[in-house]
Order: structure tokens, then sequence, then C-alpha cells
């Protein structure tokens, strides 16, 4: 059964990184025009990463002995907030730091806390995420990739589809089938860290509607990997994913994806002035906001807590799309209406995000499976 989600409340020490975070992002993002902007955690930047990561700013919650800054979950969430809220190019650092470096602290060996996660705080190692498949729909259990155990280490076989920045990572973490067979959906799944410049891959990059890369296939043919590939035990890769989606499917990318096109719209309310229909619109979204934010920072403090909130991440991630999606459709009519100078930057901003608005609800989980989830830890399936 779902159980309550209290309030939390983001710790003074935490908030007290906001002005430091606001002056930094004041001094480089503003040339971004807001269209650009509104890719959020979608545009990729190397070396923004690389500036955080000289902040310190990269692996806040993993621990000072890996390079990181030992603070806790409410830490990374300030700044990923800001970093959002602003339409920084947050993508290329941005899974490493949410949720492979925590998933290798968690569950991998020393030796490979060791070498990947002061990588990962110096914006030196980017991963992707090794999950769907080609013709398997939202069925991440069907898992048909496939890691043969050789002397020595692992013969990977297989392909991956809708990885984010495949093209630019230089590892990915997939759950992958170590034994059985995909019949047997959650037994015999194991994860491993894949070398992305190994012979035997092929990245095919996929071209969205926007006109932008963000996704490819990752095929695998007679893959080698060492034996140190794996992490956590043979076998428990379904229990290590779910972990890992908690950490995906709560934060403020779940909330903010349409926070640029927010924040120009208001700007020009700002300016021209707002006719009632817009205030009113304006006041929903941002009861909307505050109540969704103040679930998603509830989900935090379990995650500091040291619990796993799956259900609940499940529920604050299909609301917080759900939000997301109705920006651009309600500011749709709004801005058509005849009469009106909207600034082509707002306009252009609208285009954007209108045309990425349906896959808020693809990526992290489909709004169908997470309804399952939630159902079932209600104890209504």
């Amino acid at each position: 059964m779902i159980g309550v989600l209290p309030l939390a409340a983001i710790p003074p020490e935490d908030e007290a990184l906001r002005p430091a975070i606001r002056e930094f992002l004041r001094e480089s993002v503003p040339q971004i025009p807001p269209e650009r902007r509104a890719r959020s955690w979608m545009g990729f930047d190397a070396g923004f990463s690389r500036a955080l990561a000289e902040r310190g700013w990269l692996g806040l919650t993993l621990p000072r002995d890996h390079g990181g800054a030992g603070r806790g979950a409410f830490a990374r969430y300030v700044l990923s907030e800001e970093l959002l809220a602003a339409g920084a190019p947050v993508a290329a650092h941005w899974i490493a730091d949410r949720q492979s470096g925590p998933l290798i602290q968690r569950f991998g060996t020393e030796a490979q806390r060791r070498f990947f996660l002061p990588r990962i705080c110096r914006a030196e190692a980017f991963f992707c995420i090794g999950m769907s498949e080609p013709n398997t729909g939202s069925d991440l259990a069907s898992v048909g990739t496939r890691a043969v155990r050789e002397d020595g280490g692992w013969r990977l076989n297989g392909a991956k589809i809708w990885t984010t920045n495949a093209q630019h990572a230089h590892y990915m973490i997939a759950l992958v089938r170590t034994s059985g067979a995909p019949g047997d959906r959650h037994k015999g799944l194991s994860q491993l860290i894949i070398d992305l410049g190994l012979p035997g891959i092929t990245i095919n990059p996929i071209r969205d509607l926007a006109g932008d890369a963000h996704f490819a296939e990752v095929v695998f043919e007679d893959v080698l990997l060492p034996a140190e590939a794996l992490i956590g035990e043979e076998g428990s890769g379904w229990m290590q994913v779910n972990a890992e989606l908690a950490f995906e499917r709560s934060g403020p990318e779940r909330v903010l994806s349409s926070a640029v096109l927010l924040d120009e719209w208001l700007r020009w309310l700002r300016q021209d002035g707002a006719p009632e229909a817009a205030t009113a619109l304006l006041g929903r979204l941002v009861a909307h906001l505050a109540v969704l934010r103040a679930m998603s920072v509830s989900v935090t403090g379990r995650l500091v807590a040291g619990e796993s909130p799956v259900v609940e991440a499940a529920l604050v991630k299909d609301l917080g799309t759900e939000f997301e999606q109705a920006i651009p459709a309600l500011l749709t009519p709004l801005l058509a209406e005849p009469g009106q100078a909207v600034p082509g930057g707002l306009m252009r901003t609208l285009a954007y995000t209108a045309a990425m608005a349906p896959s808020f609800s693809l990526r992290g989980g489909t709004r169908e499976i997470l309804r399952g989830m939630i159902a079932r830890g209600m104890g209504l399936r």
C-alpha cells in the first residue's frame, strides 16, 4: 500500500547554495536564447558541465574520498532546481550525476567507485542509460540484450533504444539478461557498465520532430566486456534498476521541463500587462506548481531518510509530466489571439516546447506503466 507522503523542507545549509548558483547562472546563461534554454536538461554542453565541476557542484551527494562534496540529496535538489529554472544546458553530466554515480556508489565495487566517481565529479565521464529495447514498448522486463560469461569477462549482443545522448556519452549502464530467457521476466537480469568506445558498438542517433537528436539506438555485436563490468550481484539487476529509477522519477526535471516557456510568458505579461484570462491561468499554474514542488521535495526527504519511495516517485513523475504538457497546450490558444504583438523568442519557445511535450510522459517510464505501479501501490490491482 502506498504510504503517506509527509511534507519536508530543504535544510537552511542547502538553501544557502542558491545565491552563488544564481550569480553563476546570471553570468553564463542569459546569452542563450530562450528557445535553446527550453531544451532544459536535454541541452548538451560539456564546457558548461566542466564549469560546474570546477565550482564543486557535480557529485554533491557523493563521498569526499571519491571526489564528491559529501552532501545530501537536498543540496543537489537546490542545484538542479536553479539550473532547470534558468534553462541551463546540463545534459552532458546529468545522468551520471543524478543516477549513475549514486548507483555505482551504492552497488559497485570499491574499484569501480574509485575509477568512475572522481571522473563523474570532474565532468570527465558522461553516462547514458541502457534500458528500453527495440520492439518491446514500455515492457522493461522483457529484456533481450544478453551478456554471456566467457573467460575473463562477458560477450554482449543486442540493442538498446531511446538512449538519451548515447552519441556523446563515454559509458552506458545497461540492464541485460545474464541468464534465462525474456519470458523469465525479472529473473536473470543484471547491470553492466559498458565502455561505448569498444569494438562492436554502433550508435545511431534518432532525430525528433524538433530537429534535435537527443535519442539514439545502440547496437551491440559480440562486444567483449571485462568481468569487472558487472555492477552489484549477477541477477540483481531488476532490484537495482528500480532503486535507480527513484532518483530519475522524482526530481525537479519532472516538473520544470516547461519552466522556460512559463518564465518567458510571465516576462511578457509583466511588460505588456496581463488580461484577466491570463491572470487566472497564471494563478492556476503557479498553485499547481507549488503543490508538485512540495511533493517532489517530500520524495527527496524520503530518499534522504534512506527509504526507497518507488511508488511515490512514480506519482510525482506522472502528475509532474501532466503539468509540463499542460503549459504549452494552455498557452497556445492565448498567444494565438489576434491583435497581440507576441515576442518572437516567446513564440519560438512555445513552438519547441509544444513539439517536445509528448515526450515528457515517455522518458523515465510511460504514463501507463507508472499508473499501473501506482495502482498496485494503492492495492487496486
